[in-house]
């Protein structure tokens, strides 16, 4: 008996289970002794042993030690001793405590990616964990069915299994050692595998003493013969101690090898050798190899993590458990997950929070939109993409520092480095082309064609055609066919929308305008004419240099003079095709402008509530099925050709084997110059400037961006949501230069005190300022006081009307009029002021020596604020007009304000549209204002002040005999006549 025991460490797992089995059962009751590892945290050492007597033989910890038959029912003190001082020997060490710490430190590390989070977004702290249901070979080796939403929800319903139990006996209580964990790219392999190593450093995974993780991509870039034992301490220097015990003790062992489409393994005996000794040097892939055949450290439990191609290149006598990873297929998921990454009290990026008010509107807004089954819920099956959907909301509505510390295209360009690394898409393949690489050149072309034909729904007939099925090698074939496996679905979808289920989408609509962007920037984009020319030009050059070298050598023995002149023509070819491919970044950068001023999408909503709203969705009256769809728009695309070529992008994409040359980004950029920067100049509607704006950070080229800012002087983003991140945009691009703005209009853009703190240093340069209907209060007032009052403030005029200043506000604007040197026109139409405001503004304007025009109407002014208003305006040295039409004055108060005369008080007070008995001067601009304003204003109020000012024409117009004043009042009665008529009826 205890000779088979020795033998366990020489023999494969499936020998060790039939030898288990053909033990002779002896009659009378068997002792077993069974070594419990003590949960870690609990007081004493990790090691801790106590020894268990028990009347029938278990297998839960799979480290079971026969003490003979029913002779020796007794222990053996001497090897009972032995084996216990051995293990307090190794916990006494404290090396596995080092080891733990040291995998902490290195798996809870988190890429630049993450850290934008904050600190609170580690692995431990908020984590996920994916579907996983067990499967089998069979299963994987059938073909696959069709890609429906529906067939993917009920393929991960059925036989879900738990990380914990992945080593649970099979169904044939067979004890599983072996698990291959799979599942395609974006599926949370990788975090999986990061979260159980980080869990059992914190001992939450109490059924291993010992958890060894190796890389497969490291293991492959060595053929070097080494031994197991070394490997380990290679790797990890504090299990010196422990390493030498592996295979002699009953150390409960965790492998995980991860990554294992990146090794080429033979399980032939041919091929790789057996080897059972962990000292004896053979090349890593060996190692592996006899791991998983259990001839090598039989009692140790592995974990093999591969993309679905690979799943078969282990036998399946090896496999003890074959569990798939199917993401978020379960809608609680990914609501569970976007409530912990949104929802963190330190979601802070730059310093700046967010109130949890507005996170927990979004997570809302965000629930609310996956309930609807829309096709972002398809989306978020895959937990990469929960992930760029968090990392885009955190980039929409918490970026605020100047310049943003991020651009649209690096997230996206940072989430396929995140999933593809540079990965090759199939290591047996001898042209090793990446992952991206191909992506870029297949599925790229999809995206352009759909971008070109606004298409975003494609057939099987699509798809065959831009992968160019009919043309395939052998070699292209099998790619193709690991490129179905593994990676089709997390770029296309399968479309949700009723009667277009056999169809397929991008699995997020920008990606589709991301890939084709990458697919013309890498000059994928070529006729058939230009890649024969490229390839015979690549072939001519090489073979000509060559020839020539060797025919100018023979030249100088035999009178063949005429043959170097043949071959140096034959050079002529290489350098006339490279100035014909210069021309390629012409097309490009005249593909980038044309797509970028479209005149179609002039009055869409910019690119970033575009983004918003395809994440958030719409809010409002869903539309029917059998309504006619809008055109597609696709004005991502030419900016994410922008951020491409931006240089930090450019390295990721060289990591992922997209290589974007120097001088190429230079070319384009020149070209864009005669192309781009001239069509700016053009007046673009808001929504468009803003794109334009977005496109210049995007760029991230500082000296073109100066260079076509420059040639703006007026801005209008009126009616434009200014975000947090718009206002950061809007600063850093107008920042590359200092030169004067003529006019910033910034009407109807949710502004509030943090945006115009953001926006101080383009405020400074603005000559005139168009800040009205921004819900601007007394916080904001504060920023404007202190933008009135830097010694670099540039404004001469500032319109704040519609705003709700206040009196608390008013106190901080006239402290600005007190020391400002700049401003000429203020208008505070309709900013709550009331007599106590219009009183402080009257008290600091005499220290003011440059204001030419002051607007106070519509303020609930009273007689005594507007006269002592105008009394200050008298002594004022340039103050010459003041508006206090749409007030509560009473007719003594007009009749006061109406005896001031230009020439003798020096002021002019707009009150009424007569001045006497003649019309004012100013008439037509009241009832502009009041036309202007009508849908901010109280219409009631409105109609009864209409009412009285028609009451005072006719009043007027019957006093004068002047037959050219009578026609000028009935003109000016007949215009408010009209427009009470509108009022009434509803149609103004």
């Amino acid at each position: 008996m205890s000779r088979a025991v020795q033998c366990q460490s020489c023999l494969p797992w499936g020998s060790w289970m039939q030898l288990h089995e053909s033990l002779p059962r002896s009659r009378g009751t068997r002792s077993v002794y069974l070594c419990a590892a003590s949960v870690p945290g609990i007081t004493g050492s990790y090691f801790s042993r106590k020894i268990l007597r028990t009347s029938s033989i278990s297998f839960t910890r799979g480290c079971v030690h026969y003490q003979g038959g029913n002779q020796e029912r007794l222990v053996r003190p001497s090897s009972s001793r032995h084996a216990l001082s051995h293990l307090r020997n190794v916990a006494s060490s404290d090396a596995i405590k080092k080891h733990q710490k040291s995998l902490s430190a290195w798996f809870s590390h988190q890429p630049n990616e993450e850290r934008q989070f904050g600190p609170s977004f580690s692995v431990d702290a908020v984590h996920v964990d994916p579907v996983i249901r067990e499967s089998s070979l069979e299963e994987i080796l059938k073909p696959s069915p069709d890609l429906t939403i529906q067939n993917q929800l009920q393929q991960s319903c059925r036989q879900v299994i738990s990380l914990q139990n992945l080593f649970d006996v099979d169904c044939c209580g067979r004890q599983v050692k072996n698990v291959v964990l799979y599942g395609t790219v974006g599926t949370g392999k990788s975090t999986l595998v990061k979260k159980m190593v980080v869990d059992w450093c914190h001992g939450r995974l109490p059924r291993f003493e010992l958890l060894i993780p190796f890389s497969c991509e490291d293991l492959s870039h060595s053929h070097a013969p080494i031994s197991l034992r070394r490997l380990i301490t290679k790797k990890y220097q504090h299990l010196r101690d422990v390493v030498p015990i592996l295979g002699t003790s009953n150390l409960n062992v965790l492998f995980i090898l991860n990554g294992l489409e990146r090794l080429n393994l033979d399980f032939r005996l041919a091929g790789t050798e057996l080897c059972c000794d962990p000292s004896e040097p053979v090349p890593p892939s060996a190692i592996v190899v006899n791991l998983l055949r259990k001839y090598l450290l039989p009692e140790a439990s592995i974990i093999v993590t591969t993309r679905p191609s690979a799943v078969r290149r282990i036998p399946g006598k090896y496999v003890g458990r074959y569990a798939e990873i199917c993401g978020f297929s379960d809608t609680n998921l990914q609501k569970l997950y976007f409530q912990m990454r949104l929802s963190q009290p330190s979601c802070i990026q730059d310093g700046v929070g967010s109130s949890s008010g507005e996170q927990e509107n979004l997570v809302e807004m965000l629930s609310r939109n996956l309930e609807r089954h829309n096709q972002i819920t398809a989306a978020c099956f895959l937990p990469s993409y929960c992930w760029l959907v968090c990392t885009t909301l955190h980039f929409l509505y918490f970026t605020k520092m100047v310049p943003p510390s991020q651009t649209l295209t690096g997230i996206y360009t940072s989430f396929l480095r995140l999933n593809f690394s540079g990965e090759v898409l199939d290591s047996t393949d001898p042209t090793n082309i990446s992952m991206m690489k191909y992506v870029a050149k297949t599925v790229g072309k999809l995206a352009y064609e759909g971008v070109m034909s606004r298409k975003t729904c494609f057939s099987e007939d699509d798809l065959q055609r831009c992968f160019e099925v009919e043309m395939k090698t052998e070699s292209e074939l099998n790619l193709l066919e690991v490129f179905r496996s593994d990676v089709f679905r997390f770029f296309l979808s399968p479309c949700v929308q009723p009667g277009k289920e056999h169809t397929f989408v991008f699995t997020i609509p920008a990606m589709q305008e991301y890939l084709a962007a990458l697919y013309v920037v890498l000059g994928e984009k070529k006729t058939l004419a230009q890649r024969v020319g490229k390839e015979l030009s690549d072939v001519v050059g090489k073979v000509s240099e060559d020839v020539a070298v060797v025919v100018n050598i023979i030249s100088k023995v035999l009178p063949l003079r005429f043959l170097p002149v043949l071959f140096n023509l034959l050079k002529i070819f290489p350098r006339y095709f490279s100035r014909l491919s210069g021309k390629d970044q012409d097309a490009i950068a005249h593909t980038m402008a044309e797509e970028l001023f479209k005149e179609e999408d002039y009055y869409n909503d910019d690119v970033l509530d575009q983004i918003n709203s395809s994440i958030l969705g719409v809010e409002g009256p869903m539309r029917h099925p059998d309504e006619v769809p809008d055109d597609e728009v696709f004005e991502l695309f030419p900016i994410f050709m922008g951020g491409i070529l931006s240089r930090r992008n450019r390295a990721i994409l060289e990591q992922l084997g997209c290589s974007i040359k120097n001088l190429a980004a230079f070319e384009i950029a020149k070209a864009m110059k005669k192309t781009v920067i001239r069509n700016s100049r053009k007046g673009l509607p808001p929504s468009e400037l803003m794109d334009y704006l977005f496109f210049l950070h995007e760029f991230q080229n500082e000296r073109f961006t100066a260079e076509a800012m420059r040639s703006l002087r007026t801005v209008n983003l009126s009616s434009i949501k200014m975000t947090p991140l718009k206002c950061s945009v809007l600063a850093s691009v107008m920042g590359t230069t200092s030169h004067e703005v003529e006019e910033l209009n910034l009407s109807s853009c949710n502004l509030d005190a943090s945006s115009l703190r953001i926006l101080l240093s383009v405020l400074l340069r603005c000559k005139t300022l168009h800040l009205q209907l921004n819900s601007l209060g007394p916080d904001a007032c504060k920023e404007i006081r202190n933008l009135l009052l830097h010694d670099k403030c540039m404004v001469s005029s500032l319109r704040l009307t519609n705003n709700p200043v206040g009196e608390q506000g008013a106190q901080y604007l006239a402290e600005a009029l007190a020391g400002n040197r700049s401003l000429t026109r203020l208008s505070l139409l309709h900013t709550a002021l009331g007599d106590r405001g219009a009183e402080v503004l009257a008290q600091h304007l005499a220290k003011n020596q440059h204001l030419q025009e002051l607007n106070l109407g519509y303020n609930s002014l009273t007689d005594t604020a507007a006269l002592q208003v105008v009394e200050v305006a008298k002594k004022h040295t340039t103050l010459d007009k003041v508006h206090l039409y749409f007030n509560d004055i009473s007719e003594d108060g007009k009749r006061a304000l109406d005896s001031l005369r230009m020439d003798r008080d020096g002021v002019r007070a707009l009150v009424f549209l007569t001045a006497g008995t003649d019309v004012s001067d100013y008439w037509s601009n009241i009832l502009n204002v009041v036309q202007r304003n009508l849908p901010f204003w109280d219409r009631e109020r409105v109609r009864q002040h209409l009412s009285l000012i028609l009451q005072d024409l006719e009043s007027s117009r019957r006093q004068t005999a002047n037959p050219w004043r009578k026609a000028k009042f009935l003109r000016v009665e007949s215009e408010v006549k009209k427009m009470l008529g509108k009022l009434q009826h509803g149609t103004l």
